[in-house]
């Protein structure tokens, strides 16, 4: 490879998973910085998300389960470093193949699964406001800010004051960068889903919000901008249902709504062009019992590889591909994988976490590590 230009030889390497690319850190210094340069990560990084390759279905229960995506066929438990008999684990966020963790003795990390290397996230305690009468609830986001080239984690943190229609709020955002938290503007709205992390998309968090505690109106999408730290709402499709509910989600790339009707259908929204609101358009709807024979909820998760097929999980316990163009179902089966699961994406990446305080997570056992080769 030596009488290759470097750029032909970054753009190879580019289209590897990171397995092998880590094997290849070994072979010489020069084989070593030009892997871990900042240079290759993103342009490996960029190649993974053009080709919808190098990406890894997440199944949570108490513990966290992981699955090629491409095939799907059998998961694998994930040795992470926050996992204990005693706590379950929570993904919060996942961006560029890192995951923000949670468990619920209040530890945090930021961890790359593909590298193993973690950081620990500081403790930042809660400034409780003296007129509040009880702490309603705490909910985080996660994501990356392209102008900053850095990584924050978002905590809301919600109080209700003594007048039952008022409360108060404390946003603080931890930046990877400069590995430091800070409080920030107060969010002006309440969170109308107040269990949900922020939904990631266009470099801003994203909830489902009201002007008030109590309001009929639940159809406003609260943004986040992660680059300048302030709050704008996003125009939300032109349907009204009084019968559906509304949840924020995002699939390939684009900000999505989903309005469910219980156990009878299923609208999908995405938007093409972030912030424009002509752009919505309804790329499909899954109803009951001519798509699916029987469903309480399904949840679009990402576009096959070729982009002809959208994954659903279904009720939190089966998994399905949607035909787009047919509108037909088929069944996935994933051997190893929880009754029950909320999912998640991960793209494989050498996406780093920065010297200062960062570890390596537990060894994966050699049994684990013999089933991935496979």
């Amino acid at each position: 490879m030596s009488s290759l230009p470097e750029e032909v030889i970054l753009e190879i390497l580019s289209r590897l998973p990171v397995k092998p690319l880590l094997r290849f850190r070994c072979v010489s210094k020069p084989w070593l910085a030009r892997i871990d340069s900042q240079e290759f990560i993103k342009l490996h990084l960029k190649q993974s998300l053009k080709t919808n390759t190098n990406r890894s279905l997440l199944l949570i229960d108490c513990y966290l389960y992981s699955s090629d995506f491409d095939s799907l066929d059998r998961a694998i438990e994930l040795d992470h470093p926050l996992k204990t008999p005693q706590c379950g684990t929570e993904i919060l966020g996942s961006c560029n193949g890192l995951l923000c963790l949670y468990n619920r003795a209040e530890d945090a990390v930021l961890w790359n699964p593909s590298t193993r290397k973690y950081k620990k996230l500081p403790v930042s305690m809660m400034e409780v406001p003296q007129d509040v009468r009880l702490l309603r609830s705490v909910t985080y986001g996660f994501g990356y800010d392209e102008k900053s080239d850095d990584y924050k984690v978002v905590r809301l943190v919600q109080f209700f004051a003594d007048d039952n229609d008022l409360w108060e709020s404390e946003v603080k955002v931890y930046s990877l960068k400069n590995d430091s938290c800070n409080r920030v503007q107060d969010c002006p709205y309440y969170l109308y889903d107040s269990v949900s992390s922020g939904t990631l998309a266009s470099g801003a968090l994203h909830w489902l919000v009201n002007p008030k505690v109590i309001s009929d109106r639940t159809n406003l999408i609260l943004a986040f901008d992660l680059a300048v730290e302030e709050y704008r709402l996003v125009p939300p499709p032109d349907f009204y249902d009084k019968n559906s509910s509304m949840d924020v989600r995002v699939l390939g790339g684009c900000l999505t709504i989903l309005c469910h009707r219980y156990r009878h259908r299923l609208d999908v929204w995405v938007m093409k062009e972030y912030g424009v609101k002509d752009s919505w358009m309804k790329l499909f709807s899954v109803t009951q019992p001519e798509t699916i024979s029987s469903f309480d909820f399904v949840i679009p998760v990402a576009y096959s590889k070729s982009g002809g097929e959208v994954l659903l999980g279904k009720d939190v316990k089966k998994l399905v591909w949607y035909d787009l163009n047919k509108k037909r179902v088929r069944n996935v089966r994933i051997q190893g994988a929880p009754d029950m699961f909320d999912l998640d994406i991960c793209w494989g990446s050498l996406v780093s976490l920065g010297g200062n305080g960062e570890g390596n997570a537990k060894k994966t056992s050699r049994r684990e590590e013999e089933k991935q080769e496979e």
